[in-house]
């Protein structure tokens, strides 16, 4: 996993403690004072190191560049996509992948080009079929029988042929969260190549005048820290596309082998590297094309969480703590900060780690047992379950979890309605707001007081 020039630890490769102990101490983000950033921006908040980004993203691009001559990066925006982040990429020549009308908005809105959009999702309403089709979205990736019919109507309607992939389904097991893997067989996405049922979606697929089945995608999870199971996929893959030739006598000439490529959370861990990943899997890819007669086929991958999650550290300020006796005697002090599972529900959903440090000072007082938990009701509104902390940590403290990057904003609710965070991008020593804190004025703005009417 290690690589000779890409970052693998926790942090944003921006990130410094100007004094510090393993506690943390008195933190700066790309040359930003986290103590100016929440005097400026309020906390809890989001502070992404838009070097760190292009950095990441350029690793990526120029591993896949390195093995492919015909191949595509794109972004996965469910991570985290706001309008500045689209341009971002857009900078980068980096695709989006979007899976609903929202996320396909916000790249519109930045002007990205459309035919670098690929759109995902296993039910896709009409509506956003239509404006994706309408809009010029490059490809849309099909889920299910429905919806092969559904994207040929409605592009047949609007007269145009529309790309697609088929999404399948190759029955590997990804060792990662059940929650977070996607390519067994008993998941709701995709067409299983085991069962017969990505055979019977190809034929449907041709036979649809208005469709252009130009590849497949198959996706097999989330925060995969191991090379086989991507190998496995791509063998498989490889072997759907030796199938379709032998049938209708051309070659599928597009391949994507989706994302989930992991990251460090905790000091334990190290991200998977692109320099790494990138030629174990060429290597399968290539070999298998070889030896089955065909073409290597243009290939694309969808890293998300690789990319931003690192380069985002979530700023809390400590509000309260107790001390809990435990039933062995032991002490456990709980520190509250101004957040929770409402910014980041990860924890809370499938038991998720991170670690924090003190941003704000360096402390010499004696580590204590600590659980950090946010300010909402419920028990379950933890942040990180077990953690040494100072014992002098204290209310107006600022702690720092760094890696939020993916899943955090994106996820966020405005559960025991709380504001959603702002989203601080900083560089160079210069920091820029790219999403505005909520309110609850924001909150108010959706309730409606209308006199009741009788539906027809």
């Amino acid at each position: 996993m290690k690589s000779n020039n890409y970052p693998t630890s926790l942090f944003s490769s921006n990130l410094l403690f100007a004094k510090e102990n393993e506690f943390g101490g008195d933190l700066s983000i790309a040359g930003c004072s986290a103590q100016k950033l929440v005097k400026e921006f309020g906390s809890p908040t989001f502070i992404i190191d838009q070097d760190d980004f292009f950095l990441r993203a350029k690793a990526w691009q120029a591993a896949l560049e390195s093995e492919f001559e015909d191949c595509q990066l794109y972004y996965a925006a469910k991570a985290f996509i706001s309008i500045e982040v689209a341009k971002w990429l857009k900078e980068l020549n980096v695709g989006i992948d979007v899976c609903s009308a929202g996320e396909l908005q916000v790249a519109l809105a930045a002007k990205f080009p459309p035919a670098a959009i690929e759109f995902h999702g296993n039910n896709k309403s009409e509506d956003e079929i239509r404006l994706a089709i309408a809009s010029g979205v490059g490809t849309i990736v099909i889920d299910s029988f429905d919806e092969i019919k559904r994207v040929s109507s409605i592009a047949q309607n609007l007269g145009k042929v529309q790309k697609i992939y088929l999404r399948l389904t190759p029955g590997v097991d990804a060792h990662t969260h059940e929650f977070i893997s996607t390519a067994h067989e008993d998941v709701k996405f995709g067409f299983s190549i085991a069962s017969g049922s990505a055979s019977e979606a190809i034929e449907q697929s041709m036979l649809e005048k208005s469709l252009n089945l130009a590849g497949i995608h198959a996706h097999i999870g989330s925060q995969i820290f191991e090379l086989d199971g991507f190998s496995l996929a791509a063998e498989r893959l490889v072997e759907v596309l030796f199938t379709f030739k032998g049938k209708y006598g051309k070659e599928l000439t597009e391949l994507n082998i989706g994302g989930g490529f992991g990251i460090a959370y905790t000091k334990s861990e190290s991200a998977i590297a692109p320099d790494y990943v990138i030629p174990a899997i060429a290597k399968v890819i290539k070999t298998e094309c070889k030896k089955a007669g065909i073409s290597i086929p243009k290939i694309s991958i969808e890293p998300g969480r690789a990319i931003v999650g690192p380069t985002t550290t979530t700023i809390y300020t400590v509000g309260t703590s107790k001390n809990v006796v435990l039933d062995d005697g032991s002490i456990r002090r709980y520190i509250s900060v101004d957040g929770g599972m409402s910014e980041n529900i990860r924890p809370a959903l499938y038991g998720a780690k991170y670690s924090v440090f003190l941003a704000n000072r360096v402390s010499s007082a004696k580590p204590v047992k600590s659980r950090l938990v946010g300010k909402h009701c419920e028990t379950g509104d933890i942040l990180i379950v077990d953690v040494d902390l100072p014992e002098d940590v204290k209310a107006g403290d600022l702690l720092a979890m760094p890696a939020t990057g993916a899943y955090g904003r994106s996820m966020a609710s405005n559960y025991n309605h709380m504001p959603r965070p702002a989203v601080v991008s900083v560089q160079k020593g210069s920091a820029k707001l790219i999403v505005r804190r909520e309110n609850e004025q924001d909150l108010l703005n959706l309730d409606v007081d209308q006199a009741p009417r009788r539906l027809s």
